[in-house]
């Protein structure tokens, strides 16, 4: 007999689980309680909506209305910046929030950026991003865990960035997909966007506010 298909709804469910995991929170289930609210999300059928709509969301995020601040990836980077994050799971309720700075040079066609980020849990991290010019408005990009190369395209508004990365956490690590875009808003402040996925399936966001030094 075939095996059935996984829902989509349940594939969701266990990369949101796999996700919190990988990012320090623990998940684990007793007859009343998980670390994310067993009655708001997992309870009498809550999985499956919680799955259901993680699934529906959109896997990259959309340009704000009315921008119309031009931007580069190198004017986006270059120079000494510091900047305020939050890794958010909506439906679980979770927040990672974390500060970093940001160091970023031009050589030639290459723009190297070294990120050091502090988390609020007290979790230390330092990765640098290597991004060669390929083309009028293209770039590609590595760093220290992304697997594969990520793709970097500018469209005078906004910067669009994709990769896949594995992440490392707490010892742990997780393979998550990045959907970004980098855009300026007035006052000189970058505002970095993530839709975060696992499996392809949406489980999170980030919001990165980014300012010169």
């Amino acid at each position: 007999m075939a095996k059935r298909a996984e829902p989509a709804s349940a594939s969701a469910s266990k990369a949101l689980g796999l996700v919190l995991r990988a990012r320090g929170f623990v998940v684990t289930q007793t007859h009343t309680t998980t670390r994310f609210t067993r009655r708001g999300v997992l309870q009498a059928g809550g999985l499956m909506l919680a799955g259901s709509t993680l699934a529906a969301c959109a896997t990259s995020p959309q340009a704000p209305i009315g921008n119309d601040q031009p931007i580069t990836l190198v004017e986006a980077f270059r120079g000494e910046r510091t900047g305020r994050g939050l890794f958010s799971v909506p439906l679980a309720g979770v927040e990672r929030g974390f500060d970093a700075r940001l160091v970023g040079t031009v050589g030639g066609n290459t723009l190297t950026v070294v990120e050091d980020f502090i988390f609020d849990d007290g979790e230390v991290q330092q990765l640098t991003w290597v991004f060669t010019r390929t083309g009028p408005f293209e770039w590609s990009g590595v760093r220290d865990d992304t697997v594969g190369t990520a793709t970097v395209v500018e469209t005078g508004t906004d910067i669009r960035l994709d990769y896949v990365a594995d992440v490392v956490s707490r010892g742990e690590t997780t393979r998550l997909g990045f959907s970004d875009i980098i855009y300026r808003e007035p006052g000189n402040v970058i505002i970095n966007e993530a839709v975060v996925t696992r499996f392809g399936i949406p489980i999170g966001t980030v919001r990165f506010e980014i300012r010169q030094t």
